[in-house]
């Protein structure tokens, strides 16, 4: 099993940063991808950002260039740094961690982030 702990959600004005972090513990995959889906009122959830083995990337159009998705040498932890914050920014935002060789999907319990004009 895979627990994920989520951190780093709160208040920011729009123009400033929050950095989400998330842990895997337990037995964590060697392929896998990690990332984070959002979750606002009035809009659908979508993937924020996410991460493979490899390091490849991929980003929602409307965060390209301004978060950043990367993980630390072990592998355990991803990191989303959220620049030049919105409004429309504003959700719950949930960590997410694909195991590709079981296609287990595993969810953190989320964290809110609010975003002010």
């Amino acid at each position: 099993q895979v627990q994920l702990a989520e951190s780093g959600g709160g208040l920011a004005q729009a123009g400033g940063s929050l950095r989400l972090s998330c842990v895997a513990s337990g037995r964590i995959p060697s392929m896998l991808g990690m990332g984070w889906y959002r979750q606002a009122p009035g809009k659908q959830r979508e993937l924020v950002a996410k991460i493979v083995s490899g390091g490849i990337t991929n980003y929602a159009d409307s965060v390209r260039g301004r978060f950043t998705i990367s993980r630390d040498r072990a592998g355990n932890t991803v990191l989303l740094q959220m620049n030049s914050l919105r409004p429309e920014d504003t959700g719950v935002y949930f960590c997410n961690l694909d195991d590709r060789w079981t296609h287990m999907d595993y969810w953190g319990q989320g964290t809110q982030v609010t975003v002010s004009s």
